[in-house]
């Protein structure tokens, strides 16, 4: 049970963005901005990387949610997101996806944990300085919308299969309208 009344029935962070209109409305152009706005790395992979925080701080409904998003921008291929989102290094990812990744999972415990070495990792794979800044931008965001989910103690369905509909529809339709606008 939520720890707010929060409207019935709506999973994870769409109770309180419909509860929260004014706070919505940016939070969800910043998710569109982040995941899906002009970058040279794939909505795949920023799609990846907001899972992979979610996946660290133990959030369901994130985790399942843009896993959901990634395989859909990877034609179905779960497995794929799954090990990058859990043992990034062992995943068949770019070795530039892998640093981006190695770096949001620092920004996930604290963002004085990245180091230069890490950075520099990061440009040696080919990481643009706007990739890195992005990377950095969505790990910090992504544990922002984590707790804001969870510190609410909102329902989050538990399997994966809750999640396919909503994955294709962030992915084809993006986080620009309010849930109720949808």
């Amino acid at each position: 049970m939520a720890h707010i009344e929060l409207p019935p029935g709506l999973p994870g962070i769409v109770g309180p963005l419909t509860f929260s209109p004014d706070t919505a409305k940016p939070m969800l152009l910043l998710a569109e901005t982040l995941l899906r706005g002009p970058n040279t790395l794939t909505s795949g992979e920023r799609e990846m990387i907001a899972a992979h925080v979610s996946y660290r701080n133990e959030c369901t409904f994130c985790q399942l949610s843009h896993s959901a998003a990634a395989a859909a921008h990877l034609d179905g291929n779960y497995d794929l997101v799954e090990r990058a989102k859990t043992d990034p290094e062992d995943a068949a990812i770019s070795p530039k996806l892998k640093a981006l990744l190695a770096i949001a999972g620092k920004v996930q415990e604290s963002g004085k944990k990245v180091t230069a070495q890490d950075v520099e990792r990061a440009r040696e794979q080919g990481a643009t300085d706007k990739e890195i800044h992005d990377t950095v931008l969505i790990a910090a965001a992504f544990c922002m919308y984590n707790r804001y989910v969870d510190g609410l103690a909102t329902w989050q369905p538990q399997e994966r299969e809750a999640y396919v509909e909503m994955g294709q529809r962030m992915a084809h339709e993006g986080y620009g309208k309010r849930p109720a606008e949808r």
